[in-house]
């Protein structure tokens, strides 16, 4: 599913059964299955799950968006199999539909093209050309089921597949069994999530404070929702850059806002600022 760069002449000879090669920095050290060792619509025949997998995989959340340094090795063209990707340079937004396949315990502990170590457990994918890393919402054509993964790998190389997806995630979205499914992949703008992965609404928003530690931003966190008695849905730390920032909100409008900023400042004794998200 994954092909070195250096390596395509020997994916090419059949690298399948070749000895594996160390991974260089932006690439990945899985191989391309060849019509000998694909298996149908999915993974390598030698590839699958664990004898045990853990029993807690619903349990797993999904990725939160971040907003995250892109890997400078990671994201330069390349070519597999005869063809040249170049890869995204920047976050933008974009949307297609396709084949995802999925890919397990033989590329456990791997490396990856972004140099971390493929975890099966992990929410993550792999994608041909989007930045490394980035974030995407994976929905299944088929049952409607939806994911948060992190991209930080490359592939996969074959013509009708769009994305590989983690084990955890194929199995969150149903389709472990078949090996492959129908999906839409739609890249994700970590602005516009909080830390906890919940959407963040356009509107009117009260910034009451901006920590580089994350434990200080849920201390106000908490101390806000208990001494202004606010719904959990108001309250939420958004990450940007290396600051978290503690905002208050949707309001409907200015005035709105207004009010509650008051209050912060009585009860608190803190300034809050305006933040209007378009």
């Amino acid at each position: 599913m994954r092909l070195p760069v250096l390596l395509c002449a020997l994916a090419l000879a059949g690298c399948s059964v070749s000895p594996p090669q160390p991974a260089k920095p932006g690439t990945s050290a899985k191989p391309v299955p060849s019509a000998s060792t694909a298996k149908s619509g999915g993974y390598y025949l030698d590839d699958g799950p664990d004898v045990t997998p853990p029993p807690n995989l619903d349990a797993i959340p999904d990725a939160v968006p971040r907003d995250e340094p892109l890997n400078p090795f990671a994201n330069r063209s390349y070519s597999a199999l005869g063809s040249t990707y170049t890869p995204q340079t920047e976050r933008r937004a974009s949307s297609e539909e396709g084949l995802a396949s999925w890919y397990g315990r033989r590329f456990h502990g791997k490396k990856t093209a972004s140099g971390e170590l493929y975890d099966m457990y992990a929410m993550t994918a792999a994608h041909p050309t989007l930045p490394i890393p980035s974030y995407a919402r994976v929905t299944s054509l088929v049952n409607g089921k939806s994911v948060v993964v992190r991209i930080n790998d490359r592939g996969p190389f074959h013509s009708k597949r769009i994305i590989d997806l983690s084990y955890t995630a194929a199995y969150k979205l149903g389709y472990i069994g078949q090996g492959s499914s129908r999906v839409r992949v739609e890249s994700l703008d970590p602005a516009a999530y909080d830390t906890q992965g919940a959407a963040i609404k356009q509107g009117v928003y009260l910034q009451v404070g901006a920590f580089s530690n994350q434990d200080n931003a849920q201390q106000l966190l908490v101390r806000l929702s208990r001494e202004l008695e606010l719904d959990p849905g108001q309250t939420r730390v958004v990450l940007g850059g290396k600051l978290h920032r503690v905002q208050l909100g949707p309001y409907p409008d200015d005035d709105a806002a207004t009010l509650d900023r008051a209050r912060v400042r009585e009860r608190l004794d803190l300034n809050a600022v305006l933040v209007k998200r378009d």
